[in-house]
């Protein structure tokens, strides 16, 4: 991932916000082993806070971010039970109004996730991302959010768990098909405004791809990477997907020493190293792994 300080040119200043984003409120995991899930999301500084009413489902919080884990049957789109590996299965956008949103993205083209609302749940729409994945819409999270009608409150937890070391929520890097960059980039320039950072613009530890910046104002902003395969690949089409969660810290190495003593370890090796620009945590469990970058917000 990448972050930069724009320069004031005209492409980048005449971009528009048509669904009024406003940040990213949820990012989830589906997976059929939620407990060592949350246990390497413990570790990253998350915490558990609440249950779903109904559902096999935990919310995890620090500071302004939320990871929800979904070890529902159904959990993804096609009908599909979790799988032992995790996988990002949705992005929760936060909108100015998410039915405008819905509509707003099917008038272009996208399509739209069957809702499976149960009693006493909120409808929120949502249409397909990349691979298995959905993007919903949300328009609750001021005064009132979405939680406080699907989830209960665990019991004597801090509701609000502080961030380690200022970490906020940067970005989510996708790997797409052989020549898609394109096709990836119109999807979300067009349904919902994203722009293209100059090539030049590019910081952290890992800059390889297209990135695309979105609408959002500065204090909710966040960018997509999007990575194709390497040239000797032939054809990895069928793998697109959310790849990874990109963390933002105003210090990387503060955030590694600290993450550090809760027992995260970090790749080290001759291409991908720690520095004050960014770093990669190890993977686990097959596919979760988190990258840090300089970001001051």
């Amino acid at each position: 991932m990448t972050t930069a300080t724009l320069p004031d040119r005209e492409a980048i200043a005449g971009a528009t916000n048509p669904l009024g984003l406003d940040g990213i409120e949820f990012i989830e995991y589906a997976t059929a082993k939620p407990q060592a899930l949350g246990q390497v999301l413990e570790m990253m500084g998350f915490r558990p806070i609440a249950r779903h009413r109904s559902r096999e489902v935990m919310l995890y919080r620090q500071g302004g971010m939320n990871v929800i884990v979904n070890a529902h049957i159904p959990a993804l789109p096609n009908g599909a039970p979790p799988t032992d590996q995790p996988v990002l299965a949705a992005v929760a956008l936060r909108v100015r109004d998410a039915a405008a949103a819905y509509a707003h993205a099917l008038e272009r083209g996208a399509w739209a996730v069957p809702p499976r609302v149960e009693v006493m749940e909120l409808n929120i729409p949502a249409i397909h991302g990349v691979g298995k994945s959905r993007i919903y819409f949300v328009d609750r999270y001021d005064k009132f959010s979405i939680y406080d009608v699907d989830f209960v409150p665990i019991p004597t937890v801090d509701q609000h768990p502080p961030a380690v070391a200022g970490l906020h929520f940067f970005g989510l890097v996708q790997y797409i098909g052989n020549d898609r960059t394109e096709d990836w980039a119109e999807f979300y320039r067009e349904l919902f405004g994203f722009v293209d950072l100059p090539a030049e613009q590019r910081f952290g530890i890992l800059p390889k791809g297209r990135i695309l910046r979105s609408p959002c104002p500065a204090s909710s902003r966040f960018y997509l990477q999007l990575i194709e395969p390497e040239a000797t690949v032939l054809d990895v089409e069928g793998d697109e997907g959310l790849q990874r969660i990109g963390l933002g810290s105003p210090d990387v190495l503060a955030a590694v020493a600290e993450l550090g003593r809760r027992g995260v370890e970090f790749v080290e090796s001759r291409g991908v190293h720690t520095e004050d620009r960014g770093a990669l945590t190890k993977t686990w469990m097959g596919s979760v792994s988190f990258e840090l970058v300089h970001n001051e917000r």
